[in-house]
């Protein structure tokens, strides 16, 4: 009889075993995790949510993932979910990635996913198939959004608004010279445009407020914006390319630089601190007392916000800005789901309102 009761027992701990196996997900070795789950016997059959992201590598992008990871960690302390982050290279990792996490079973798992292009689309279509349900953040496939429990975004026609409103505060009228320092090709870069057009055109507000019908611009009036081309959020890109505007003495008159990313703003500063301008030139275009703004959370831009670095340069400028666009947003992608979870109301078009960050707030705002 007690040889019965402990094969009995030991085969009831074999399945237990396999039980939590089968909820913890992938091996952090074989599936690229960069968290691993914490399931117990108490929470063996809640929800394990899945975070998928880019590498963690460098940049905003790259940030994401770190921190996704610090919401993760929490989850995982609280309970009763589980969670992980499984971080991908390109998209066609990261749509193997969805598929072997399907292959594994899909009861009692969600999904929080950053789309690395369009073409996880695939991807994201076996996921609504299995009736997994999943949040999206920052990049939004159109054709597969309306399944989503929640599309969590920054507010990209925001940044737009919220550079030309504190160009509008500091100054500016209708005609004056604007250059834009403008992303890349994507839908993202047409809005943060339409978005400081629309700003001063009257027809979006920004905190709350519009611009002054004195101050209005015309479409006449946009024909002073000059637009830059791709910069492939490249500061590197940027720098090269500042350096040649000021190639021609012309342009050192532009007091107005939209620079659509906090990395391409810095590419600016790179480029007057360096040696790729004449001095004469440089002070031809400081001695206009110039305004820049950024946007990101770039740790480095808010450094300069701070007067903490390129401090020679930065005070010349009139007003140094970065409106938010912060990776910590995936924090509220993954809060999306728990709730979600919970049964509590999420709001499946989930836009982050952008905040304008000068010197006098910098300090309430996290960086990267």
């Amino acid at each position: 009889m007690k040889t019965m009761t402990r094969l009995l027992a030991a085969l009831s701990a074999a399945a237990l075993t396999l039980s939590l196996t089968a909820c913890g997900g992938a091996d952090s070795a074989a599936s690229g995790s960069t968290a691993e789950s914490t399931a117990t016997a108490e929470n063996a059959s809640a929800t394990h949510i899945y975070v998928l992201t880019a590498a963690e590598d460098h940049g905003w992008t790259g940030s994401v993932a770190t921190f996704a990871k610090e919401k993760v960690e929490e989850l995982n302390a609280a309970g009763p979910y589980t969670a992980e982050v499984i971080t991908s290279a390109s998209a066609s990792e990261q749509i193997t990635k969805v598929e072997d996490i399907l292959a594994q079973g899909t009861e009692n798992i969600a999904i929080v996913i950053q789309p690395m292009d369009d073409t996880v689309q695939s991807a994201i279509q076996q996921v609504i198939d299995a009736e997994v349900p999943y949040v999206a953040f920052d990049r939004i496939i159109d054709s597969v959004s309306a399944s989503a429990v929640s599309n969590v975004k920054g507010d990209n026609t925001g940044i737009g608004a919220g550079s030309a409103a504190y160009f509008v505060s500091l100054g500016m009228q209708p005609g004056d010279k604007v250059y834009v320092y403008e992303g890349d090709t994507s839908s993202v870069t047409t809005l943060r445009n339409q978005g400081f057009t629309d700003y001063l055109t009257g027809k979006l507000e920004f905190d709350g407020a519009a611009i002054d019908p004195a101050l209005q611009w015309t479409e006449e009036d946009l024909a002073s914006i000059t637009y830059s081309g791709a910069m492939n959020w490249s500061r590197s890109t940027t720098k090269e390319s500042f350096e040649s505007l000021m190639g021609d003495s012309a342009n050192t008159d532009i007091r107005w630089i939209y620079a659509e990313d906090d990395e391409l703003s810095m590419g600016v500063f790179e480029a007057l601190a360096g040696g790729g301008i004449d001095e004469a030139t440089k002070e031809a275009f400081l001695a206009n007392a110039p305004a820049i703004t950024g946007c990101g959370g770039l740790g480095e831009m808010y450094d300069v916000i701070r007067g903490e670095s390129y401090a020679d340069i930065a005070s010349r400028f009139s007003g140094v800005c970065s409106v938010t666009y912060s990776p910590a947003m995936i924090q509220t992608a993954i809060q999306d789901m728990v709730d979600y979870l919970d049964g509590k109301p999420v709001e499946q078009d989930h836009v982050i309102a952008c905040e304008n960050v000068v010197a006098d707030n910098v300090e309430e705002y996290p960086s990267f």
